[in-house]
């Protein structure tokens, strides 16, 4: 599959040149701190409490990390060793799900669009739809023999969590309980992200400067790092923690809490030491239902910030937007 990350004993020391990218691009020898100060939340924790951390770190940083989530450690590692189990099979096998066309739900591709993209992008990826489970289940890998078992778990318990921060983010913003339920949560989509050791990683990057498209995100990130996030014009790397979360904050929800909210830039750095293998499912709204900023959120005072979208329209020019590096909110915004 010439279209895969080429393994590293192929390639021993040396990148290929497709993945370089410009010198201002690189992530070079830049010194990045280990971030701390990322908020840790307690989900087990005062309700009044936790949904002032959550709203606090939704408008500081766009991401806070989860602990005290309900979902199993076991579940947590059991979907990694799967994800693990399914880029250690046989190239023939993986070249099932391999496709460049957007329209197939479930597929397996490298980089983000390989076919059209002057520089790739050190990731091989699965991605498919979860929600509801018995519509897509039966497309997803057979092999490793438990995956539709595991990430079917998974994928309801990861949605259940993020349906509840949800929840606790409508109380916080003010907004009526299950404002952001129906269409607007409507899907789920889980990314299995790959990120191979790198020759070296001051040439490349896993992914790109970006922000999420979608409502919320929920990212088992294991014990690798490798994910940075830009605040204050620094990056600042997200020190893994057992059993934690990573969530972040989407575009839509900047939209519909009228800027309150933050969908933070972030990209991910390989490691020459070890690859690491990342978990990512996004609840995403549909692509008919009208995303703009609530109506109890705006007033002559505060007016609103962006105009009224459906789903579909902004996801059609979201990855044209963030290839050229232009803020993809910037087309929605009302200037004054």
């Amino acid at each position: 599959m010439a279209q895969l990350i080429p393994n590293m004993c192929s390639i021993q020391s040396v990148v290929p040149e497709s993945y370089i990218l410009p010198p201002e691009r690189r992530p070079g020898q830049l010194v990045v701190h280990p971030c701390k100060t990322i908020p840790v939340i307690d989900l087990d924790g005062d309700r009044n409490e936790l949904v002032q951390e959550i709203i606090k770190a939704s408008q500081e940083y766009g991401f806070f990390q989860l602990i005290n989530h309900g979902v199993s450690e076991e579940l947590m590692k059991d979907v990694l060793v799967v994800a693990k189990e399914f880029f250690d099979l046989p190239v023939e096998e993986k070249q099932r799900f391999f496709s460049e066309d957007p329209k197939q739900t479930c597929r397996m591709k490298t980089s983000i669009d390989f076919a059209r993209e002057k520089v790739h992008f050190w990731r091989d990826s699965l991605r498919h739809p979860c929600h509801p489970l018995e519509e897509h289940i039966q497309q997803w890998p057979e092999n490793p023999a438990r995956y539709r078992e595991v990430f079917g778990q998974y994928s309801v318990e990861v949605r259940n969590l993020g349906l509840q921060i949800l929840d606790l983010v409508c109380e916080g913003l003010g907004l009526e309980p299950g404002y952001l339920g129906g269409e607007l949560s409507w899907g789920q989509i889980m990314s299995v992200n790959h990120y191979p050791r790198c020759p070296d990683p001051t040439l490349v990057l896993g992914l790109p400067k970006h922000a999420d498209p979608y409502l919320i995100t929920l990212l088992n990130q294991g014990d690798v790092p490798g994910l940075q996030v830009l605040k204050d014009e620094q990056w600042v790397a997200v020190e893994p923690l057992p059993h934690a979360f990573v969530v972040n904050i989407n575009h839509m929800l900047q939209i519909i809490s009228n800027g309150k909210l933050k969908s933070a830039d972030h990209r991910v750095v390989p490691s020459s030491n070890v690859a690491r293998t990342t978990i990512a499912s996004f609840i995403r709204p549909s692509n008919d239902v009208v995303v703009e900023p609530a109506t109890s959120l705006v007033s002559e005072s505060n007016p609103p910030l962006y105009k009224s979208l459906t789903f579909g329209d902004f996801i059609g020019s979201y990855m044209k937007d963030t290839h050229e590096g232009i803020d993809p909110l910037e087309r929605f915004m009302i200037r004054p």
